[in-house]
C-alpha cells in the first residue's frame, strides 16, 4: 500500500478543494453511499501515517454542523448502515495480483485497531490498496493490456466534482465514515512533531529491527520500501536486534528514515521517481549480491526484504549466535 510520502503527495493534491462544494458524485465504491457526499462541502483534509481523511459538512456553511444525522438517514434508507458503523471496502480482484506480497500488508491492515473515536462522522477515511491514489483534475489511464489483453482504464473508486469546475478521483482504496481521525503526529516519520526519543525506545527492544520499523505505532508512514532502503542506508542487516545497537547506530537510523523519506516526498512533488539501492535489486549500488527473504515475525506480517550481507553483515548476539535467517 502506499507509504507516507504518496499519502502526503494525495493530500496535497486535496487540499485546494477545501471549502468548496460537491457538485457531483460518481464512483464505484459499494461500501458507502457515494450520493451521501452530494451538495456537501469538503472542510478539511488531514493526513497522518498512511491514512488520509477528508471532512465534509452541510454545505450552507463551512463551519456549520456536521452532517452525520443525514448520512445516518440515507444509510438506512438505502439499506447500507452497517458500512457507516466501520466497515471496509474489499480490494478489487481485477485491480491487484493475489500473488505480490503488497497484498498482505492490505490483508494484515484490516485486524489493525480502529481509529481511537470510530464510529459514524463527517470525515471520510481513506486507507489506499495496491496501486491506490488520487489524481486532481485527470483521471488514470491504462499503461498496459491486462491478462485478457484488453486495455482498461482502472475504475475510480470514487470521483468528486467540485463548484469551481475542478475533481478528485481516488483510485483503489477503502473508505468509511468515522467520527474523527485517528492522529499521534509524533509517530509520523514526516511530521514535524516526530517523537525520536519514543521511536528510540522502540528500536532499543530485543526485536528484530526490521520487524519494529513496520510497526505504525511508532513509525506511522513507513513501509516496506522505507524499510529496505534505509536499512541499507544505516548498515544495518534487518534482522538484528535493536538490543545489539550502538545508540549512536539507531541515531543513524532513525536519520535515514527522516532523510529518505522527505527526499522521496520532494521526488514525487517534482514528478520524480525512486531509484532505490536495494529494494527488488539484484546488486548493491557496489556491485555485491543482494540476498531476498521473506521476514516477519511468528504470527505477524511477513514482507519481502532486501539486503546486501556484506554492507549490512549479521551481528552477534550475546552467546555468540548469528540472527537467524528466513529464507
Amino acid at each position: 500500500m502506499p507509504e507516507g510520502p504518496s499519502v502526503r503527495k494525495f493530500h496535497l493534491l486535496t487540499s485546494p478543494f477545501v471549502g468548496q462544494v460537491v457538485t457531483k458524485v460518481e464512483g464505484s465504491s459499494r461500501k458507502i453511499n457515494v450520493n451521501d457526499l452530494n451538495a456537501l462541502r469538503l472542510q478539511d483534509s488531514q493526513v497522518h501515517g498512511k491514512i488520509l481523511y477528508l471532512a465534509f459538512v452541510a454545505a450552507e456553511s463551512p463551519l456549520g454542523p456536521t452532517v452525520e444525522e443525514t448520512v445516518l438517514q440515507r444509510e438506512a434508507a438505502s439499506g447500507a448502515s452497517s458500512s457507516a458503523q466501520g466497515g471496509q471496502e474489499q480490494v478489487c480482484a481485477s485491480e491487484t495480483h493475489p500473488q505480490d506480497e503488497e497484498l498482505l500488508e492490505l490483508q494484515h491492515s484490516r485486524t489493525e485497531p480502529p481509529d481511537a473515536a470510530e464510529g459514524p462522522g463527517n470525515w471520510l477515511r481513506f486507507r489506499f490498496g495496491l496501486f491506490g491514489s488520487v489524481r486532481a483534475n485527470e483521471f488514470s489511464r491504462a499503461s498496459k493490456a491486462n491478462k485478457r489483453g484488453d486495455w482498461k482504464d482502472p475504475v475510480p473508486r470514487l470521483v468528486l466534482h467540485f463548484e469551481r469546475g475542478g475533481f478528485l478521483v481516488f483510485y483503489n482504496c477503502q473508505m468509511h465514515w468515522c467520527s474523527s481521525p485517528r492522529a499521534d503526529p509524533a509517530s509520523d516519520i514526516l511530521s514535524v512533531e516526530f517523537h525520536r526519543g519514543r521511536a528510540l525506545d522502540a528500536l532499543c527492544t530485543p526485536e528484530p529491527i526490521c520487524y519494529t520499523l513496520l510497526n505504525q505505532r511508532y513509525f506511522s508512514g513507513l513501509g516496506n520500501i522505507i524499510k529496505n532502503e534505509i536499512l541499507y542506508l544505516a548498515k544495518i542487516h534487518p534482522l538484528t536486534q535493536g538490543s545489539l545497537l550502538a545508540l549512536s547506530d539507531l541515531e543513524r537510523l532513525l536519520d535515514c528514515a527522516a532523510q529518505f523519506s522527505s527526499a522521496w516526498l520532494h521526488s514525487k512533488l517534482r514528478g520524480k521517481g525512486l531509484h532505490p539501492q536495494v529494494y527488488q535489486k539484484e546488486q548493491c549500488p557496489l556491485g555485491h549480491a543482494v540476498m531476498k527473504g521473506t521476514l516477519g515475525p511468528s504470527g505477524g506480517l511477513k514482507r519481502l526484504t532486501w539486503w546486501c550481507p556484506q554492507c549490512q553483515p549479521a551481528v552477534l548476539s550475546g552467546n555468540g549466535d548469528h540472527s537467524p535467517l528466513t529464507e
